[in-house]
């Protein structure tokens, strides 16, 4: 087979998604496939609205044995206002190509417009929709099979009107997700989204990420507290996302800001790449000696990263499954999140960690203190948590069940034409 992921980044830029194609392309690729990834040279999300921030060189390499294209993101005067303007043109199509958040890569969408003899076009992730849209017009014109992995973001499942929610389901996000001829979800929740949005059962597959523990574990965890300025008995709450609002950095916080009233002995362990809602939020926590803030991490620092934490916290609004939680559970760590997204499901209360509702500090807050209180459960629930990933989210199954999907596509593809191809002779 000869398969195109498209995706708006692809490591080393760092994301959830980009993570997960990678190891998917990889996989494919020591299959004996041919896999092309076509992205943006994006490596920080703010390249996709500002021409300052960080990108990776334009053109074609070669990583694991995977050929990755990548396209420049090109950026106009003022061209968030102006394309928000023409996104609330009443038209589906033209409201997914003008969203602002989109990566604008005209180069990308001529090369889609050219390419050929793709078997199977796979795209990811909303509400990055531009990308999604060439790599729709490529399936189509390789007459491919059209695959989409959307990463739903449903954010407060109480809230009726989420925001989260809404952006993601609104009328130019459903107009791409009925265009896959197969969609990929994460969660249960996501595939009732879908079907509730008029996707027909047949075209989802419910698959679940995974995780490699050898990948994430084995770290020194006196070493990396040492290292990072942190005594050696502290109770340690950790965080690893995109620090931003959406991924709850901002809320976790405000949360710490009062557990330290009556455990002021804890310590505060983030670490990812900054958004602008987080750099507002720390300029009034930069000097608070009991967080320790930390960039993106290498393999190694990862590892050490979770050795070092006793309660892993995720308070987002904008997770469809939450991959960290795995591995912070794979070091046997207990979780702490909010009850909003895939992460309402990945975890389960009071089995293998602890769901707040969507927004409360004051809950947020308590959860943390019930588990800085309780070593044993920290104990308890991070086992658990153990058991379920060694059980249930390896990656072998998850990736075999995306590569059998294609082999049954295009195998159908095939005898489709055939088929066409007897009744005309």
């Amino acid at each position: 087979m000869r398969i195109a992921h498209v995706i708006h980044r692809y490591p080393p830029a760092l994301g959830g998604a980009e993570a997960y194609f990678a190891r998917l392309s990889r996989y494919l690729a020591g299959h004996g496939e041919e896999v092309v990834v076509l992205t943006t040279d994006a490596y920080e999300l703010e390249a996709f609205w500002s021409p300052r921030a960080r990108r990776l060189p334009v053109g074609q390499t070669w990583q694991d044995g995977v050929r990755v294209q990548r396209f420049p993101v090109r950026h106009l005067p003022a061209q968030r206002y102006w394309r928000k303007l023409l996104s609330l043109v009443p038209i589906p199509r033209w409201q997914a190509l003008s969203l602002p958040c989109n990566p604008w890569t005209p180069d990308l969408w001529r090369t889609c417009d050219q390419e050929t003899g793709f078997d199977v076009v796979h795209a990811s992730a909303l509400p990055y929709a531009y990308p999604i849209l060439c790599a729709e017009r490529l399936a189509r014109r390789c007459g491919a099979r059209f695959v989409l992995t959307p990463f739903l973001h449903l954010g407060d499942p109480t809230a009726p009107r989420d925001p989260t929610r809404r952006a993601y389901l609104a009328p130019a996000m459903r107009y791409l997700l009925h265009r896959a001829d197969v969609l990929f979800v994460q969660t249960q929740l996501e595939k009732d989204a879908l079907l509730a949005a008029g996707i027909p059962k047949q075209r989802i597959i419910l698959q679940g990420l995974g995780v490699e523990p050898a990948e994430c574990t084995g770290g020194n965890r006196l070493e990396a507290r040492r290292r990072w300025g942190i005594p050696a008995d502290a109770v340690v709450v950790s965080h690893l996302a995109n620090k931003s609002f959406e991924k709850g950095t901002v809320d976790l916080l405000h949360a710490m800001s009062q557990v330290w009233r009556t455990h002021p002995d804890v310590r505060l362990l983030l670490a990812g790449p900054e958004m602008p809602s987080f750099r507002r939020t720390w300029r009034a926590f930069a000097d608070e000696p009991r967080i320790c803030n930390l960039g993106p991490l290498s393999d190694l620092e990862k590892r050490d990263f979770y050795a070092a934490s006793d309660i892993f916290a995720l308070p987002s609004r904008s997770d469809s499954f939450g991959l960290v939680l795995l591995e912070a559970w794979a070091n046997a760590v207990p979780c702490v999140a909010y009850r909003a997204g895939g992460l309402a499901e990945v975890v389960r209360h009071r089995s293998d960690g602890l769901l707040v509702p969507c927004g409360s500090l004051v809950n947020l807050e308590n959860a943390l203190g019930e588990l800085i209180r309780n070593p044993e459960s920290r104990i308890v629930l991070g086992r658990a948590g153990l058991r379920r990933v060694l059980a249930e989210h390896r990656w072998q199954p998850k990736l075999d069940l995306v590569y059998e999907c294609y082999r049954q596509l295009v195998a159908r593809g095939r005898s489709g034409t055939d088929s066409r191809n007897a009744q005309a002779a």
